[in-house]
């Protein structure tokens, strides 16, 4: 059963920093691409970071220079370092993963399974 755990969401203040991450288990990490989307309250789900097996990594790009996305295949987990926190950047940051050797995609319906959320408030 593959499940993808997210932690380290919570409360911080506008130019902050946070880590957030996911542990996966049930599934081959090390030829998976990983990706984290994020959903703020009546929003739709949107693409942040994503980081192949290999790796490449890609950004959208209001979080460019801002988040990096890493993973430590011998921990089967990712991790998305958020540092100069924004309000606009609180919202829901899901995890998932997809099944490929090729380059991660950016678009939610390639991604097979997701993690439940961790919730990412930031004050102003």
């Amino acid at each position: 059963q593959v499940q993808l755990v997210e932690s380290g969401g919570g409360l911080v203040q506008a130019g902050g920093s946070l880590r957030v991450s996911c542990a996966a288990s049930g599934l081959p990490f090390s030829r998976c691409a990983m990706a984290w989307f994020r959903q703020a309250p009546g929003k739709e789900r949107e693409f942040v970071a994503a980081i192949s097996w290999y790796p490449i990594v890609y950004y959208t790009d209001s979080v460019k220079g801002r988040f990096t996305i890493s993973r430590d295949n011998a921990k089967n987990t990712v991790y998305l370092q958020m540092n100069s926190l924004k309000p606009e950047d609180a919202a829901v940051y899901y995890c998932a993963a997809h099944q490929t050797l090729g380059s991660p995609s950016r678009m939610f319906n390639d991604y097979t399974y997701w993690g439940q959320g961790t919730r990412v408030t930031v004050s102003s």
